[in-house]
């Protein structure tokens, strides 16, 4: 399966959703698709897209959680 084609996948879910998630939610959320993955592929996809512009990644008391940006949501 293609990281662009997960990424781009993923990212619409995201919207979708349209609320933050911790890389466990998106890993739920793509569940049951033709995407699903494990949890360092997931994580992978989620930095691939902060670091396209898409996501912004807080974390806090060990958590990362990751953000639609503004022009995403």
């Amino acid at each position: 399966m293609s990281d662009t084609t997960r990424r781009a996948y993923l990212h619409t879910v995201l919207q979708t959703a349209g609320h933050p998630v911790t890389t466990e939610t998106a890993v739920q959320l793509l569940d049951g698709s033709p995407y699903a993955a494990g949890r360092n592929t997931v994580r992978k996809s989620l930095r691939g897209l902060a670091r396209a512009g898409h996501l912004t990644i807080t974390a806090a008391n060990g958590r990362t959680t990751y953000h639609l940006t503004g022009g995403n949501a």
